[in-house]
């Protein structure tokens, strides 16, 4: 299955699944009950052809290797939690070494770099979204040389390229935000495209596409209610409570238009994954079937050539 699915795509692209739909990282009451195996299987028979990490798989590539193999599953990458904005980059080399070895170890190319620092302290994830910290201006400039040797000596150390997550709440978040951040940055420094992400801060992800399309090494598919996102940010919710309403789903489920996505894959020159990615409670949306209703989506939207 995975064969068929990937001679469809365009040459250097194939789409994978993030775990997120069967078990939340964060939260853990979020598919908890639910086994890495079930996970694993959900995602081969839908047609995907690998998965991201997630809380449940073994660190050790020596297991992680065998259980991939047997469902015939690639890993695509895995999240890594920075500290750029408040650490130095050697401390940061020293806390990402275990984590880079295993990506490398399992054929990753990419690592997914997500700055959990300056952001509002104990639970930052539970605070009202207008809690979010941000960098000064001043502060941008250096930000950006860290990250910068940061991910040239990530990809001479373990030949990974660092894509980095523009996420809510974090420094990262706007399109202004992200643009000074890559503006200042080398290009050394990949973007990682999140389209639920860029929907949720109120911004077109066409304009990370139109500035940014050249640094582009990573893509998570991921759909926005729109109804509940402004009871999200009417309501000043925080991210957690927007994840349990149901902000975030596969897609096709929501109401963001992929087109641009799927024009910019098939006619761009993007190489790398393309990965369907929600964060959902899977007791109120079944992870079998919702990740199976974004791969016919994507195949229905013309992601996947016709076969004539």
């Amino acid at each position: 299955m995975t064969d068929s699915t990937e001679s469809k795509l365009p040459p250097g692209v194939s789409l994978g699944v993030s775990p997120l739909s069967w078990t939340n990282d964060v939260l853990e009451d979020l598919g908890d009950n639910i086994p890495l195996e079930t996970c694993l299987e959900e995602a081969r028979s839908a047609g995907y052809a690998g998965v991201e990490l997630g809380r449940k798989f073994p660190r050790d590539a020596t297991v992680l290797g065998p259980i991939l193999e047997r469902h015939d599953l690639r890993l695509a990458s895995g999240w890594y939690s920075g500290f750029l904005a408040d650490r130095d980059v050697d401390l940061e080399l020293s806390q990402v070494h275990a984590h880079a070895s295993l990506l490398r170890e399992m054929g990753a190319k990419v690592m997914v770099y997500g700055e959990c620092g300056r952001m509002y302290p104990e639970e930052p994830l539970d605070a009202p979204m207008s809690k979010r910290l941000t960098l000064a201006p001043t502060e941008i400039v250096p930000y950006a040389a860290k990250l910068t040797a940061f991910s040239r000596r990530l990809k001479d150390a373990y030949g990974l390229t660092l894509a980095y997550h523009h996420h809510l709440m974090m420094v990262a978040e706007t399109f202004e935000e992200i643009s000074a951040i890559f503006d200042a940055a080398g290009p050394e420094v990949g973007l990682l495209l999140d389209t639920g992400h860029a929907r949720a801060a109120e911004f077109d992800f066409v304009r990370l596409i139109k500035r940014f399309a050249d640094r582009i090494v990573h893509i998570h598919l991921k759909d926005v209610r729109a109804e509940v996102l402004a009871r999200v940010r009417d309501g000043d919710m925080s991210f957690n409570d927007g994840v349990r309403a149901g902000m975030f789903t596969v897609p096709g489920d929501g109401d963001v238009d992929f087109d641009p996505v799927f024009q910019f894959v098939r006619k761009g020159g993007y190489k790398g994954w393309i990965v369907v990615e929600a964060e959902q409670d899977p007791s109120i949306a079944p992870p079998k079937p919702a990740v199976g209703r974004a791969h016919r989506y994507l195949s229905g939207r013309l992601l996947l050539r016709n076969e004539r």
